[in-house]
């Protein structure tokens, strides 16, 4: 396996992609291409967590795929343990600055493709929470011609051929709605601090959360999804899966939905290689990455 670190931008050594690029055995034909997932792990847009990058990024690979883990812009890029006493954070990370992360990682890959025996039709975007925003956002909005005239391509380069989205956002107007109708202090703040890490200001307009949510986006070029979620989620709601799935049926994208009866945001792989505690350990929840490869098969 070639494993490499690619920064992404000159100015900016935080914001990476990770490569996981499997040899092919002798037994392989010479010019064999296997296919890829990229992962965008979670975190609010205030930093990147580990538990949903490397080690998905091996189970990924120990299936035959090449593996991509993008570390995008953030608010902050330490971890945070008290959100009464912040550092500064990044005003560059609001959007579309991840998005461009995204973008510009695709490009490599694509170029990248004949190099690296890999298929550039068959590309999987994976994001968890915050990540799953970012790879739903690709996902509705890669013919963008934003996309097209910074980068100089053809919109196929920002093409995703499948999306596999764990307990993601999708919809910023129901995590306000749902706050304001149960009040939390701390999620408020949390959801305060992100949103000043997404949309650069703390408190943004309706039309604002509107515009970033891509449930709203969904169209018949928004590529097939693997979605799941659990139903007592108290962090992102289950509504935003349900809402984008909603929106795939109106637009006739196949997708499969999972709605697992209970586990805490941020399981990741639902077992031992990625909890945080011990209520990141569900192995009803775990299955949902097998799930996942026999649906793959039908796309990629």
């Amino acid at each position: 396996m070639l494993t490499k670190k690619i920064q992404l931008w000159e100015h900016n050594n935080n914001i990476s992609l990770t490569a996981y690029i499997l040899d092919n055995p002798k037994e392989f034909k010479a010019d064999k291409k296997r296919p890829a997932v990229i992962i965008c792990p979670g975190g609010g847009y205030l930093g990147i967590v580990d538990r949903e990058a490397e080690p998905v990024a091996m189970r990924f690979a120990a299936n035959g795929y090449h593996v991509f883990v993008l570390r995008y812009s953030t608010y902050y890029t330490e971890k945070i343990s008290d959100y009464n006493n912040l550092p500064k954070g990044n005003e560059k990370s609001a959007f579309p600055a991840p998005w461009f992360d995204l973008a510009k990682a695709m490009v490599i890959i694509k170029e990248n493709a004949d190099k690296w025996y890999l298929d550039s039709d068959k590309i999987t975007l994976c994001g968890f929470s915050a990540g799953g925003h970012l790879a739903a956002y690709m996902g509705v909005h890669w013919r963008d011609d934003i996309l097209r005239k910074k980068f100089k391509v053809h919109s196929k380069f920002f093409k995703p051929n499948a999306l596999i989205l764990g307990y993601p956002l999708l919809d910023f107007k129901v995590m306000k709605d749902n706050l304001l109708e149960n009040p939390n202090e701390f999620q408020k703040r949390y959801f305060e601090i992100s949103s000043k890490a997404v949309f650069g200001n703390a408190d943004p307009s309706d039309k604002e959360l509107t515009e970033l949510s891509p449930v709203n986006y969904v169209s018949s070029n928004t590529p097939p999804s693997f979605i799941w979620h659990t139903a007592d989620d108290s962090f992102v709601y289950v509504e935003n899966s349900i809402k984008f799935a909603s929106q795939l049926t109106r637009n006739k994208v196949p997708y499969e939905l999972h709605i697992f009866e209970q586990g805490p945001h941020g399981l990741s792989l639902c077992d031992k290689t990625t909890a945080g505690d011990e209520s990141h350990i569900s192995p009803h929840c775990s299955i949902w990455f097998d799930l996942a490869m026999e649906w793959m098969k039908k796309y990629i």
